[in-house]
């Protein structure tokens, strides 16, 4: 059970009616997440505006997933985990590979160069060494991409964040963590 409030879209009012009822004519659903985070209509309209800023970004939809499951995976949080494993599969990725992101792997160089980068980011809270930027550009992103990545990581922590803390029921199908928590 969630440790706060999980808000009805359908009892809601005011600004959280309204931003909820924009996720869900854009997704088809509420996610539990998104219902949580509406306890604050200006941290849920916060979030969603960075969301969508992101995501129109050089990184495609299937890099953000797979930093997405890197991160949570990192950060143990299987709240993030199974709702990432779900977007990704409708972002065209297959299992294995995301069990491999997971572990900041992928069939892809490049992606991967973009996992290896995430990694380091999380475990090093942002202090990343010159030699770990190289590698990241030498394996083709652009420093926007760099950039990129970075916002990613950022935004999937906060997620990370909220999940843990508030104990969000999960609301997607259950993917079990790699390593204890």
């Amino acid at each position: 059970m969630a440790r706060v409030a999980v808000i009805d879209p359908q009892t809601a009012t005011g600004e959280a009616k309204q931003l909820l009822d924009a996720v869900q004519s854009g997704l088809g659903m509420v996610p539990n997440f998104i219902r949580v985070l509406a306890n604050s209509p200006a941290a849920l309209g916060a979030f969603l505006g960075l969301h969508a800023i992101a995501g129109s970004g050089a990184l495609d939809p299937q890099t953000r997933e797979r930093i997405a499951l890197a991160v949570a995976e990192q950060n143990a949080c299987q709240y993030c985990v199974s709702a990432h494993t779900a977007i990704g599969r409708k972002a065209g990725l297959g299992n294995d590979e995301m069990l491999a992101n997971r572990q900041a792997r992928s069939s892809d160089h490049k992606a991967e160069a973009a996992l290896i980068f995430t990694r380091a980011l999380v475990t090093h809270t942002g202090q990343v060494s010159k030699a770990e930027v190289d590698a990241v550009r030498a394996a083709g992103h652009s420093d926007g991409e760099i950039i990129e990545i970075i916002t990613h990581v950022a935004l999937n922590i906060f997620t990370n964040l909220l999940g843990k803390s508030t104990q969000i029921e999960i609301d997607f199908p259950k993917i079990d963590l790699n390593r204890a928590v």
